[in-house]
C-alpha cells in the first residue's frame, strides 16, 4: 500500500494507526500557530552539527532529522525516535556550535535512552487521541518552500501534551549524563552544557505564562545545574571548536535570523560594519535583508559575491534562484535553480524550487520539465504540501487530472485535513486506470480516511 508506506517514511507507526482520531481530536484543542521551516541550506547545516554527535550516540544521521520551527522562544523537543525539533528562537541564542550540539546531545540521549519510547507505549495503551493529534500536526503538516514555513497547528489537551512533553528529572538527569559523554566522544566539549542551562537559569522562578516552554518540559533544578556541572568536569578534555562546526553555525544562525528577525536592525548593524568585517555570513545576511524590502538589484549583487567566492555552493544558486522568482523573475530563476540543482541533483527541496520556477515560466517546455523535475522531488521526500500543490497544477496543465486529484487529496492529508483528503482521492480512484498505481494509492488513502 503506498500511501501508508510513504506515511511510515516521516511518523512513527503508532501515529499512522491513530490519524484519523488524532486529526479530529486536534479540532477540540486550543491550538496555536506555527510554522515548521523548511530549507535546504539550514536542514544541511544542522545534519553537519549533528552528525558527530548522533554518531556518538549510537544513531543514524541520516535517520534521524534536526526540524526547526519558526518560534522565538526557546525550546526543543522530541516526538518520536526520528526527529529532533528546535525552536530557532534557541537556535539564535545559541553563541557557538559547541551549545548547539549540547542540545542537540540531550536530546539525542533521550532517544538513545529509550524515553519516548515508554511514552509512546504509555499513550498507545491510553489510547490518548489529543497526544497523537499533537504530534501529527506539528510533523506532518509541513511546508515545502525553501523560504520558510507555511503555518501549522501546534497545540493539544494539555494534559496530553504534558504527558507527552514533560520529563521527569530522572529522565533529565539520564539524558545529561548520557549527553554529556556523547559529546566527548565527539570531540566537543561538555562544558557547552553548563553554559546553556546557564542561559535558560531563572525561568522556574517565572510564572507558567512567562517562561519558555524548555522550562514547562525539562525541570532546571539547582541539582540538576550541579549535576550537569559535575559531568562536565568528569568528562573533561573535549576537542577545540572544529573549522566546519563553526562555519555550519555561523551559516545556519545568519540565515534563520535574516529570515526571522527584524530588518531594518539587520541592515543598520551590518550597515556599521567596517570593510574588513565583511565575511561570507555577512553577505548572506544583507542579501536576504535587501531582497526582504524589496530591494532586488541589491540582493542579488551579493549574493553574486557570494557564488563568485563559492560558485559550487549549491545553497546560495537556490537562494538566487528564490530571489528572482519571488522578484517575478522566473526564466533567470530556472537557470540559477538548474544550477543548484546540477550540483546537488537529489535534494528534494532545491527539485521543489526549480519545479515552482519552471511552473512559473509556463511554456510547454517548462511544464514538460517541471512534471519531471517535481515528481523526482516528491520521490525523496513527499512531505511538502508546497511542492504537492505545484505538481497537481502541472498535472492539470498537462491533462492528467486523476493524478492532479491524487496529489491533492495527499496534500490535505499532509496538512490533517482528511476530509478533502477522501473527496479527492475518490476523484482520483474514479479517473484513473482500475489497478494502476496511482489507482492503488487513492485507494489506500481512502482506506487510511475511512
Amino acid at each position: 500500500m503506498r500511501f501508508r508506506s510513504t506515511f511510515r517514511r516521516y511518523i512513527t507507526r503508532p501515529l499512522m494507526a491513530f490519524c484519523a482520531t488524532a486529526v479530529l481530536a486536534l479540532g477540540t484543542s486550543e491550538a496555536s500557530a506555527q510554522s515548521l521551516i523548511r530549507d535546504a541550506e539550514l536542514e544541511h547545516s544542522l545534519k553537519e552539527l549533528a552528525r558527530p554527535i548522533l554518531n556518538a550516540a549510537g544513531l543514524s544521521p541520516e535517520r534521524v532529522k534536526i526540524i526547526v520551527l519558526n518560534d522565538r522562544s526557546l525550546n526543543a523537543f522530541i516526538i518520536d525516535t526520528r526527529h529532533i525539533f528546535i525552536h530557532s528562537g534557541l537556535i539564535t541564542r545559541m553563541e557557538d556550535p559547541s551549545m548547539l550540539q549540547a542540545v542537540i546531545a540531550h536530546e539525542a540521549a533521550h532517544i538513545a535512552n529509550g524515553h519516548i519510547s515508554r511514552r509512546l507505549a504509555n499513550m498507545r495503551s491510553s489510547r490518548t487521541a489529543a497526544g497523537f493529534g499533537l504530534l501529527l500536526s506539528a510533523f506532518v503538516a509541513a511546508a515545502g518552500s525553501p523560504e520558510a514555513a507555511s503555518g501549522i497547528a501546534l497545540g493539544s489537551a494539555g494534559t496530553a501534551q504534558r504527558v507527552l512533553f514533560a520529563h521527569t528529572r530522572g529522565e533529565e538527569s539520564s539524558a545529561d549524563q548520557s549527553g554529556a559523554r556523547f559529546m566527548i566522544n565527539a570531540g566537543v566539549d561538555p562544558e557547552a552544557m553548563v553554559r546553556v542551562l546557564d542561559l535558560l537559569h531563572g525561568q522556574e522562578v517565572l510564572s507558567a505564562g512567562r517562561q519558555d516552554p524548555y522550562a514547562r518540559t525539562h525541570p532546571l533544578s539547582a541539582d540538576r545545574r550541579r549535576q550537569v556541572r559535575g559531568y562536565a568536569a568528569a568528562y573533561s578534555g573535549g576537542s577545540d571548536i572544529t573549522p566546519a562546526a563553526q562555519y555550519w553555525f555561523d551559516r545556519s544562525r545568519a540565515k534563520l535570523s535574516s529570515f526571522t528577525g527584524n530588518t531594518r536592525q539587520t541592515l543598520r548593524r551590518l550597515r556599521r560594519l567596517r570593510g574588513n568585517e565583511v565575511t561570507e555570513t555577512v553577505l548572506l545576511q544583507r542579501a536576504i535583508a535587501l531582497h526582504r524590502q524589496a530591494n532586488t538589484s541589491k540582493a542579488i549583487e551579493n549574493i553574486n559575491a557570494l557564488i563568485n567566492a563559492r560558485p559550487n555552493d549549491p545553497y546560495y544558486h537556490e537562494l538566487k534562484g528564490q530571489i528572482l522568482l519571488e522578484s517575478r523573475n522566473a526564466a533567470a530563476a530556472t537557470q540559477s535553480y538548474r544550477r543548484a540543482s546540477q550540483i546537488l541533483p537529489d535534494q528534494p527541496l532545491i527539485l521543489a524550487g526549480y519545479g515552482r520556477a519552471l511552473l512559473a515560466a509556463d511554456t510547454q517546455s517548462s511544464l514538460r520539465e517541471a512534471k519531471r523535475v517535481l515528481e523526482r522531488s516528491y520521490s525523496r521526500d513527499p512531505r511538502q504540501p508546497r511542492m504537492l500543490r505545484d505538481l497537481a497544477v502541472v498535472y492539470s496543465k498537462t491533462g492528467n487530472p486523476g493524478m492532479a486529484s491524487l496529489v491533492t487529496a495527499e496534500r490535505y492529508a499532509l496538512t490533517g485535513n482528511l476530509r478533502n483528503a477522501q473527496i479527492h482521492a475518490q476523484r482520483a480512484a474514479d479517473q484513473l486506470a482500475r489497478g494502476s498505481q496511482g489507482w492503488n494509492r487513492a485507494q489506500d488513502m481512502l482506506r487510511t480516511a475511512q
